[in-house]
């Protein structure tokens, strides 16, 4: 059974990665909004803001990593959608394979197209002054809350890909997740917020992520932190999975 489902998430992964390649647009674009913005932090509002011996741009990094994750989702939900218009997935009903599977090749591909985005991110940043001392540990510290985030954002990116009535409306539930690291301390130390907006901050899972990714970066003691990022990331992928797989059992039922 295992082995019947690996096989066909395989054959839907090459599926849904040719349909990237041709369309690389779609990656071209989810990088250039999150490179934008890191332009226009660093280089019109940078100088007002103090973040000590840190530069702007290795400050801001890490919250601009997430709003890329937040942004690529979109076009997991997108893909979805119209693949539950063209009538494919009813094809795939029709056939013997895994039924999970459709969805795996989807969340698997969404990963693979965020990664790329997140290191042409990484790359312009480099370009732009970021520095790290991170070591490989570190590297793959980061790399792996990046990926447990992403996995827990695409899972939720299933659901309105599932339900959603419009193209629209299948790719807007993104907005409020890409406007969520400006509520948190990915742009500014949440020390200088009004009280209740620094009280939501501080408590909202994009504040514990960034500040272990700006850790891990700085080499930092890790703290608590990282265990509250890895908690919140755990958590919402257990929420996130658990919900589109419940709806995608009740849309095919």
């Amino acid at each position: 059974m295992t082995k019947h489902f690996l096989g066909d998430t395989a054959a839907l992964l090459g599926r849904s990665l040719r349909h990237i390649t041709r369309s690389a647009d779609t990656i071209i674009t989810t990088t250039i909004m999150p490179i934008a913005m890191m332009l226009m932090f660093v280089y019109v509002f940078g100088g007002a803001i103090n973040t000590g011996s840190t530069s702007y741009v290795s400050y801001l990094l890490p919250g601009i990593l997430l709003i890329t994750v937040a942004s690529g989702i979109a076009y997991t939900a997108f893909r979805l959608f119209t693949d539950m218009k063209s009538g494919i997935f009813e094809r795939f009903q029709s056939m013997p394979i895994a039924r999970s599977s459709v969805l795996w090749a989807h969340v698997l591909t969404s990963l693979v197209a965020n990664l790329i985005s997140l290191i042409v991110v990484v790359l312009v940043a480099l370009l732009m002054g970021f520095r790290t001392t991170a070591g490989p540990p570190a590297w793959l510290a980061v790399a792996g809350i990046l990926i447990l985030f992403t996995l827990a954002l695409t899972w939720l990116a299933v659901i309105p890909g599932l339900t959603a009535k419009s193209v629209e409306g299948a790719s807007a539930f993104s907005y409020p997740l890409i406007f969520l690291p400006f509520l948190s301390s990915a742009f500014v130390p949440t020390a200088t917020m009004p009280g209740p907006v620094r009280a939501f901050a501080e408590h909202q899972p994009v504040t514990s992520i960034v500040n272990a990714i700006r850790d891990l970066f700085t080499q930092q003691p890790i703290g608590t932190d990282i265990w509250t990022a890895l908690a919140w990331c755990i958590g919402l992928l257990i929420v996130t999975y658990t919900l589109a797989m419940t709806t995608y059992r009740r849309k095919i039922s």
